[in-house]
């Protein structure tokens, strides 16, 4: 049932967002064939993800996990619910991830039931009309994997290569585009946000890993060690190249690329260590995206630089769960930075807002779009949106806490529904315009 509060609010969003839109010469539809997505990751829908790292961090005590992934949104079992709701949404695509540790659960050893079923997920979108934009790697790796040191193990790209090679024969000819990393750049990202009690029990929950295993090293993709992260970056840049090869040694013409996690950085004062910030989150990433045929941006916030730091947010903002501000504007210059940094084609991989109250997210989506849509009249080439997140899943570290989806999951008997928002969204794609 819609309280009014939700009603007024998503009314109001789709009369206003009109007025951000309107530029002087401006086609009022995004372009032709423009994707409209929702997006999800594996690990946080599928559930029961046993043979990964993040289950075996997930499942101990100390632990940096505020709980354990468990069923999730039991989307192994309810993969085709989910397109369902997708395609009923008015959407054209769907962003979703293979798992590799179902793939690969052990070295050397893979699953022809896995790619499989990620095969008949494949065509499920297909079968929908749905364009399918796959991640082959979402954070998770197997747990065989990490225990040897992850991303940090010399060896790293080569395993990776290996699965890529494994999984585009298996499931390539389906595919639309594949993002091999999703934000390998995220710890970069928190290095100067997170607290340094946070990366203590990262450390603490990782050398309790490679204790229970009797291993010397234990690194995931999204925890590890503040001292882990240059040996990490260099692991992930190289498994991307290597990855990237793989894939275009079985097709070719498949388009490949990583999606970063971008904020939109704003300079305040004359003095503002913005562009050093950039360098830093993501000067590395955006130089070997370089070579790649497009890339995704992945937008939450803006973040504004004095001279000395981050500033906080205006006093009076609309904020997220976190208490993070809820900025519309900071999707169009995320993605003005980054097609601006590399001269690519941008896919906005992930978008969106953390929030128990939908009548934030209805009212930022069409905001947010105008804002993107203002970025392709001034001749940013965009492929399409995939927002985060088709379901209310598991959010990591925090997990089911954080309430970033267009549906909500029941945690008992996994029933889907859709709220106002998700009306809002789909509305706007079924116009191909806002």
């Amino acid at each position: 049932m819609l309280d009014r509060r939700t009603l007024l609010a998503t009314g109001a969003a789709l009369m206003a967002a009109p007025t951000f839109a309107a530029r002087k010469g401006a086609e009022p539809t995004f372009p032709k064939d423009f994707f409209w997505g929702a997006a999800t990751a594996p690990h946080q829908i599928e559930g029961n993800n046993v043979a990964s790292d993040l289950w075996f961090l997930e499942n101990q005590q100390p632990t940096v996990f505020a709980q354990p992934s468990g069923d999730a949104c039991n989307s192994f079992e309810l993969w085709e619910a989910d397109l369902d709701i997708v395609k009923a949404m008015g959407l054209n695509a769907y962003r979703f991830g293979i798992e590799w540790a179902r793939i690969e659960p052990e070295k050397g050893l893979f699953s022809q039931a896995m790619l499989d079923h990620y095969k008949a997920v494949i065509d499920g979108c297909r079968a929908r009309d749905l364009t399918p934009i796959v991640t082959y790697s979402h954070f998770t790796a197997p747990r065989w994997f990490s225990a040897q040191g992850g991303w940090t193990n010399p060896e790293s790209a080569s395993f990776f290569a290996r699965y890529c090679d494994k999984a585009t024969r298996a499931l390539g000819q389906g595919i639309d585009r594949v993002i091999t990393f999703n934000e390998p750049n995220i710890l970069l990202l928190l290095k100067p946000m997170l607290p340094p009690q946070v990366w203590d029990i990262q450390k603490l929950t990782l050398e309790t890993a490679a204790k229970r295993l009797s291993v010397a090293k234990f690194v995931s993709a999204n925890v590890a060690g503040f001292d882990d992260l240059p040996a990490l970056q260099a692991g992930l840049a190289a498994a991307h190249k290597a990855g990237k090869a793989a894939i275009k040694s079985v097709r070719p013409d498949l388009p490949v690329g990583i999606s970063l996690a971008m904020m939109d950085d704003q300079a305040v004062g004359k003095a503002s260590i913005r562009d050093k910030m950039r360098k830093e989150l993501y000067g590395q990433w955006l130089e070997i995206a370089k070579g790649d045929d497009f890339i995704g941006v992945q937008n939450y916030e803006r973040a504004l630089w004095g001279d000395k730091g981050r500033l906080p947010a205006p006093k009076g903002s609309t904020v997220n769960w976190s208490g993070t501000e809820v900025w519309p504007g900071s999707l169009g210059g995320a993605v003005r930075y980054a097609h601006e940094a590399t001269g690519l084609p941008i896919l906005v991989s992930e978008h969106g807002v953390g929030s128990d109250d939908d009548a934030i997210r209805a009212k930022f989506i069409p905001e947010a779009l105008a804002g993107l849509k203002a970025a392709i009249d001034d001749g940013v080439p965009v492929l399409g949106y995939c927002h985060w997140s088709l379901l209310d899943n598991f959010e990591w570290i925090f997990g089911y806490k954080p309430k970033f989806g267009l549906v909500t999951v029941d945690p008992i008997t996994f029933a889907r529904t859709p709220k106002p928002s998700a009306s809002v969204y789909g509305a706007i794609a079924r116009r191909n315009a806002i």
